[in-house]
């Protein structure tokens, strides 16, 4: 009979067999896309066997699904939750903006954001990827928001300001960012993007409210 502490530690050894198998998907996904993974391609980079991934994952679909869910949680880590750390208002609306810019520009997945990746390659595939897609997307999308509806509170943003219309505008500037540098290689799409989005945030800004520096400006020479 096993113990506890054995099935302990098969739970153990398989989730870091998973986590080790979606670390290498998201970043062969975010290059070759979600429709780019494959068990087999997956297998003989890790040298595992097939078995082993359909195992872990049972489908393709169930392996795509499970790495946009892991690439969402390494969005979350370097995106969100530091983000959040500043203070609540502009500060921390700002921080958001700034730190997507910071996690780009690093290229934390080796093909640029993968977010922005996959919603183009599903935008037009109806199942379950794409909605697991826009499942994470409108959450982001949703932090925003509720960082500008704070900042509101705060007296930080003007009260008539459209919240819909600014998340809309500052998610494409970003975006747009992403989009620059992975098709022209421009490393200064980031700082032309940060300066888009503090001149439309100060825009709204209520009088005498002015956002804070950069935590990530990339310097003249570096560019």
């Amino acid at each position: 009979m096993q113990t506890a502490s054995a099935t302990d530690g098969r739970i153990q050894r398989g989730d870091r067999t998973r986590r080790q198998i979606l670390d290498t998907a998201v970043h062969i996904a975010s290059v070759e896309g979600l429709e780019g993974l494959s068990i087999g391609d997956l297998a003989q980079r890790l040298g595992m066997s097939k078995s082993g991934l359909f195992a872990a994952f049972g489908s393709k679909q169930d392996l795509q699904v499970a790495t946009v869910d892991h690439a969402a949680d390494i969005f979350v880590e370097e995106v969100v939750r530091k983000g959040l750390l500043a203070p609540r208002g502009l500060p921390r609306l700002w921080s958001l903006c700034d730190m997507w810019l910071h996690y780009a520009s690093r290229e934390v997945f080796r093909g640029g954001c993968f977010f922005a990746a996959s919603s183009m390659e599903f935008d037009g595939r109806p199942g379950p990827v794409k909605d697991r897609i826009a499942l994470h997307m409108r959450a982001w999308l949703s932090t925003l928001a509720t960082a500008i509806r704070k900042a509101q509170q705060e007296g930080h943003l003007r009260r008539d300001v459209d919240t819909e219309q600014a998340v809309f505008e500052l998610h494409a500037i970003a975006m747009g960012a992403n989009w620059a540098f992975q098709l022209f290689g421009d490393a200064s799409a980031f700082e032309r993007a940060r300066t888009a989005l503090r001149e439309r945030i100060e825009a709204v800004a209520s009088s005498g409210v002015r956002l804070p520096p950069s935590r990530h400006s990339t310097p003249r020479h570096q560019r």
